[in-house]
């Protein structure tokens, strides 16, 4: 069997992490880290790393279209593909171009819609709204919202399709793509954190995010090659030639 079509864990993998990591992040909005987290960046007087040149600068503002550019890249290797995407079947790598699109586009919308919002604008770190949690819908904090799930941070979660798509037949690529994934993720979301811009929960919340949708076009695309790989015998065309792959094996 061709390496890039070997079957990768059952879905229960994905459900079970998905579901772990889930209740995980419920604990920890419970717990009410985010805005301890929040007071060791930040005082009465805002966040003093607000406009940074590493925070702001360069991990924010000279990034911040680095993400579009590289799925730009992933959507012209659907068509010519370079270095290890050459070992993907061409829908893997649609598969890759397009979680990692959808990833993006559900944070951003769901961002867009959130009513919840930042901590620099709190009223103890020095601005007009008061604490809201992001659960409580519906429910204005005096700000200006927009602030739930971190977006930039998705620019690098978002990419957690490619462990999705390599693991059926490249599993260390695929962990190296976790990894980074997450590492670049966590990174954004960290200057965020350190500027008042986020949460730590916006941040973990956009990684699980990106991780389900990865999930589900996964699943969705294993099961439509499952179900061509069973038809495909009965929707072969009649032949006076024999097939070489249904002659019995040899006795010699």
């Amino acid at each position: 069997m061709n390496p890039a079509q070997r079957p990768g864990p059952p879905a229960r993998f994905f459900l079970f992490w998905s579901l772990g990591s889930v209740l995980l992040l419920l604990a920890w909005d419970y717990s009410g880290l985010d805005r301890a987290m929040a007071h060791w960046f930040g005082t009465s007087n805002g966040f003093a790393l607000e406009h940074h040149w590493l925070w702001r600068g360069i991990l924010h503002e000279d990034v911040h279209l680095l993400p579009w550019l590289l799925e730009l890249g992933l959507l012209v290797a659907v068509a010519r593909p370079f270095g290890a995407f050459r070992q993907l079947p061409a829908l893997r790598r649609a598969q890759l171009a397009l979680t990692t699109l959808i990833a993006l586009l559900v944070v951003s919308n769901i961002k867009r819609h959130s009513l919840s919002s930042c901590p620099w604008d709190l009223q103890e770190f020095g601005g007009m709204a008061t604490y809201v949690s992001h659960w409580a819908w519906g429910l204005r904090d005096g700000g200006s919202g927009g602030c739930f799930p971190a977006g930039h941070a998705s620019g690098g979660f978002a990419f957690l399709g490619g462990f999705f798509a390599f693991r059926h037949g490249l599993p260390q690529t695929a962990r190296r793509w976790l990894a980074g994934a997450l590492l670049a993720g966590l990174v954004m979301g960290l200057a965020q954190q350190v500027r008042g811009a986020h949460y730590m929960s916006h941040t973990l919340w956009t990684a699980w995010l990106c991780w389900a949708v990865a999930g589900l076009v996964d699943l969705g695309v294993s099961q439509w090659i499952a179900r061509k790989r069973l038809f495909a015998p009965a929707l072969a065309p009649a032949t006076s030639e024999p097939m070489p792959w249904l002659q019995p094996a040899s006795r010699d």
